[in-house]
């Protein structure tokens, strides 16, 4: 008789309650198996889940999920539990066009109790949910499993401060991988180090792990050894414990036979009526090597084959508008020593990494913490430093208020390079960097530039380095180029001055950023038609270009603007400067394309920007809904 796996008979984590420790391990490394075999052919988050596997069959079996809510901080590790939730035969659907979303969301499941996306988030959620228990008398359990690289964002301790003053039972699951997106940084990250590598902690964990191994019979009871010994050890001097949390650990996370004793003792122990802290040691991107990987992380991988390991790589036909910076702010850097880089703890992704390479003293990691690294840029600007401030847009609005009242008040030139400008794709709407110019462009003393291709976005970096009297950014999105070269000497552009692409008589089209490779698809098609198009590179959403649109608006029919971006961005600035200039009459038709007011489920960039309104047939069909001409052929 052909065995059938242990996953095959799990429909829901209510059927992990009855499997024993031996069960539990073999299932493990059947998630395990399931999550590389679905990354493989999606793409997508797969260390921080392979690290977590065990943590998560070991959650589900103790606690009565969903009744007992699991919040998972930022949801990259969140494959396996997917896995154990009833979605498994949808896993290999993750981040595609109507698939399950790469992280944890509401609607998709009542094993889901809070949306993720963003780190440090999961502390403050618990709590509230475990206050909101207390107030209804109800009895369930609220767990936030939280990785050390989020605990280096000020939400998390802000969260932790207010949960040990209230004395509410909660429980926190700190995951030190010692390894989030980038190598973790801070205080933090080497307190956990030290507390993991001491000597008492690996000598004590060596005897437990021989008496279990020679003892199987009294696993259970040498893991409550462990747990108590280590709680005895470090209370007091632990900073945990100062906090308010009864602390538990370090905790082998790979280790069942410690993992569930430890967190069934918890469960059953409800005289513990205020925050607990179960430290827990798991190792990112467990159980699998990918011989092309950078490191061992496999944070984001594309797809692969999941026998050999060996990523799929397409072709390059243009350089990622991520490396143009990085390349431009290289040379910038060459030739001033004040030029300084800032990332909040996305060295590769942003670029900077690359600068770290060229000039190591002036490159700086802070972790995530968005914020910090908003107004530690406002402090070097203050000393005569040029500050180039590298976050992706949907994190950048974690620090609008420093942007707000440490730079722009005080008019401090710090340049923000803003990565993952507009829709990103199969991260979804957590990701979408959909709402900087709104807010940025709003913002008094702000110089907000957006650049149609990737050799505009190398004289965008060459300006914002030339700006010294206020702050400014650049936004651009996320991928490859369009192919043009990109020039040796960056021109350093007017400020507030756009560009004519080609000229028209019968409608104008004034793009703003990467859609202008749509614009132009459109304009062939509408000068077939008869159309005669002018196309405007707008290149600053701020200041506007006051003389290019006022000619715009006087010597056309139509007026139409287009932006990577929601509304109440550039279309807004327009027409107030139209309104202002008197030019918003019967005789100027103005239309605006933007992002709309929506948020938009994960699925491919083009996808997205079609179901946006924002590729070539939309604009072809919004002028010839709102043009008319005699002239005009019939297609």
């Amino acid at each position: 008789m052909e065995n059938i796996s242990i996953l095959d008979r799990i429909d829901d984590a209510k059927d992990l309650k009855t499997l024993t420790i031996k069960d539990l391990q073999l299932l493990s490394e059947e998630v395990r198996e399931k999550t590389i075999e679905a990354v493989s052919k999606t793409g997508g988050h797969l260390g921080a889940g392979l690290g977590v596997v065990e943590l998560t069959v070991a959650l589900h079996h103790v606690f009565n999920t969903p009744d007992d809510k699991i919040i998972w901080d930022v949801g990259h590790q969140t494959y396996p539990h997917k896995i154990l939730t009833g979605r498994k035969d949808r896993i290999e659907t993750l981040r595609q066009k109507g698939g399950l979303s790469g992280f944890t969301k509401r609607s998709e499941s009542e094993y889901d109790p809070f949306g993720a996306g963003h780190s440090s988030t999961s502390i403050s959620a618990a709590l509230g949910m475990a206050t909101a228990r207390d107030l209804k008398q109800e009895s369930f359990e609220t767990i936030a499993v939280i990785g050390d690289g989020a605990m280096s964002a000020g939400m998390a301790y802000e969260a932790m401060n207010n949960a040990g003053a209230m004395n509410t039972r909660m429980i926190v699951i700190l995951n030190d991988n010692k390894m989030s997106i980038a190598p973790a940084v801070g205080a933090m990250s080497g307190y956990l180090s030290r507390l993991i590598s001491s000597k008492p902690y690996l000598t004590f964990r060596n005897i437990a792990k021989n008496v279990a191994s020679h003892l199987p019979n009294a696993i259970e009871k040498a893991a409550r050894k462990t747990e108590q010994y280590t709680k005895d050890f470090w209370a007091g001097g632990n900073f945990f414990e100062e906090m308010g949390f009864y602390y538990v650990g370090p905790v082998d996370g790979h280790n069942l036979a410690q993992l569930v004793p430890i967190l069934k003792n918890i469960k059953s122990d409800q005289s513990l009526n205020h925050p607990i802290l179960i430290h827990v040691v798991t190792e990112k991107g467990r159980g699998y090597e990918m011989p092309e990987a950078k490191d061992s992380s496999l944070h984001a991988v594309g797809k692969f084959d999941a026998t050999s390991g060996r990523q799929n790589k397409s072709s390059v036909n243009a350089p990622k508008y991520t490396d143009v910076f990085a390349k431009q702010l290289i040379k910038e850097a060459e030739k001033d020593d004040k030029i300084v880089g800032i990332t909040a703890a996305m060295p590769e992704g942003t670029g900077l990494d690359k600068f770290a390479e060229k000039f190591p003293e002036r490159l700086f990691d802070v972790g995530i913490a968005e914020q910090h690294a908003v107004t530690f840029a406002a402090g070097l600007a203050c000393e005569g430093f040029k500050p180039f401030c590298a976050i992706y847009s949907t994190f950048l609005q974690r620090a609008y208020d420093q942007i707000v009242h440490d730079v722009a008040v005080q008019k401090l030139p710090v340049r923000f390079a803003i990565d993952r400008a507009g829709l990103v794709g199969s991260d979804g709407p957590t990701h979408a960097g959909s709402f900087d110019i709104a807010f940025l462009a709003n913002l008094p003393n702000f110089v907000v530039m957006a650049p149609s291709d990737e050799a505009e976005l190398a004289k965008m970096v060459a300006t914002a380095a030339s700006i010294d009297d206020r702050p400014s950014a650049f936004r651009y999105p996320r991928g490859e180029g369009v192919g043009i070269e990109v020039p040796e000497i960056a021109e350093i552009l007017e400020i507030g001055k756009g560009r004519i692409i080609s000229r028209g008589s019968d409608i104008a089209i004034l793009s703003l950023g990467t859609r202008l490779q749509e614009v132009q698809k459109a304009s062939k098609q509408l000068e077939k038609l008869g159309i005669s198009v002018t196309i405007a590179d707008a290149r600053f959403a701020k200041p506007l270009d006051e003389e290019l649109l006022v000619s715009l608006a006087k010597n056309h029919q139509l007026l139409l603007t287009i932006e990577e971006g929601a509304v109440g961005g550039f279309a807004s600035l327009v027409l107030d400067l139209l309104n202002k200039n008197s030019l918003l009459d019967s005789t100027l038709k103005v239309k605006n394309l933007y992002i709309p007011d929506v948020f938009i489920e994960h699925t491919s960039q083009y996808d997205m920007y079609q179901r946006s309104g924002l590729n070539a047939g939309t604009i072809i069909k919004t002028v010839l809904e709102n043009f008319e001409t005699k002239s005009m052929k019939v297609a």
